[in-house]
């Protein structure tokens, strides 16, 4: 299979580090290509917090979402994997998802904390969605939103060997 991923925060480059990982394991011929780690599309160009970043970075997100698109339609993935940065994301979804790309959410946004209006979004334009937190199984079940739960990647990268786990 081919996957592209795309990450633009620098927890979703080191989360999607480890996934690539897990999918050549799973699927050893898998070609993927990454979004956000490469020098020519670094996801901190157009990492934005806050009202004032969105609009000091406004004309780079949208000629990003435009060469993101392109590519993505370029390069023909069988899937596109969204790893959290909901603000680019959810527009990468719905073009993706709305041409019959194979549209998934690995570590969903973060909708139980704000912006509860995205659920419409994940039930539209996600085909399917990886959450990582416990509770947020019993949060999403109550919404509708079908998801993926199989833990922390967090807690896999973590080593707790003993040295780090025993008290002195």
């Amino acid at each position: 299979m081919r996957y592209f991923l795309i990450a633009g925060e620098a927890s979703g480059v080191l989360h999607g580090t480890n996934l690539v990982k897990a999918l050549k394991e799973k699927d050893p011929d898998a070609v993927i290509r990454f979004w956000g780690s490469d020098p020519d599309r670094d996801y901190r160009a157009t990492a934005v917090m806050g009202f004032t970043e969105v609009i000091l970075k406004g004309g780079k997100i949208l000629t990003r979402l435009r060469d993101c698109k392109r590519e993505i339609l370029e390069w023909k993935p069988d899937a596109v994997i969204l790893i959290d940065y909901p603000g680019f994301n959810f527009k990468i979804a719905r073009f993706t998802h709305s041409r019959g790309i194979k549209t998934i959410w690995y570590i969903a946004p973060k909708v139980w904390a704000s912006r509860e209006g995205r659920i419409r979004k994940l039930k539209t334009d996600i085909d399917r969605l990886y959450i990582v937190f416990p509770f947020e199984q019993d949060y999403f079940t109550g919404k509708g939103v079908p998801y993926v739960y199989k833990g922390n990647p967090l807690l896999d990268a973590i080593d707790l060997s003993p040295a780090l786990t025993d008290e002195e």
